[in-house]
């Protein structure tokens, strides 16, 4: 067998593999707080007091897939050994909820096109901040969800301690499999994501 059908062979079979890791189309999901309930949550598309003023999940609650979720465990548990915690926002997404976030605030800096998904979509994905001993929020750059320039990851106008807070959330994420997304402070995308399907699963049938 010559080179020239060696590497086509090769290209070949790294396409099948890619295509085969892309069918993750039912995965296990871990309920976050249920896990280790040291999480806290404040699941804000449970209220009104989110960017769509509306009420769009059912229940405050929130999931990851398995790997993701496992790795978000070992974050809080090394956080604790500071004093700190951590607070999720959200987690795994429906499909269905994408829409209409598509719908109020169309833009791809901000907002996951519903028609390619989005992260969260996958449940490999949490929007989350920190936390001190007693449950209270450290100073962060924006509240959740601004969708300023001041939002981004590389922001500098800020206060010292707001750019050493997104340092160690940043930090210790990444040190986990994590990575933050640049127009927002509080996102991170679990590694591999794009192995998993988008999903439309509700929560309540979330096993």
């Amino acid at each position: 067998m010559n080179a020239c059908k060696k590497f086509f062979i090769a290209v070949l079979l790294l396409f099948a593999s890619v295509s085969f890791a892309q069918k993750v189309t039912n995965p296990e999901f871990i309920e976050l707080n249920k896990m280790n309930p040291a999480i806290l949550l404040d699941i804000r598309y449970a209220t009104a007091n989110n960017f769509t003023g509306k009420v769009v999940y059912p229940e405050a609650r929130a999931f990851l897939v398995k790997d993701a979720a496992l790795s978000l465990d070992s974050v809080q548990k090394e956080l604790e050994k500071s004093g700190l915690g951590l607070k999720i926002y959200d987690g795994y997404r429906p499909l269905s909820v994408q829409k209409k976030f598509w719908e109020i605030m169309p833009d791809e800096r901000y907002v996951a096109d519903p028609k390619k998904g989005s992260r969260h979509n996958r449940g490999m994905a949490v929007d989350l901040t920190l936390v001190d001993k007693n449950g209270k929020e450290l100073s962060m750059p924006t509240e959740y969800d601004d969708f300023t320039e001041k939002a981004h990851r590389d922001y500098m106008s800020l206060t010292e301690e707001q750019i050493k807070n997104r340092k160690i959330l940043e930090d210790v994420m990444t040190k986990y499999g994590f990575t933050g997304l640049p127009t927002e402070w509080w996102h991170f995308d679990y590694k591999g994501w794009e192995n998993f399907d988008v999903l439309d699963v509700d929560f309540k049938d979330i096993k």
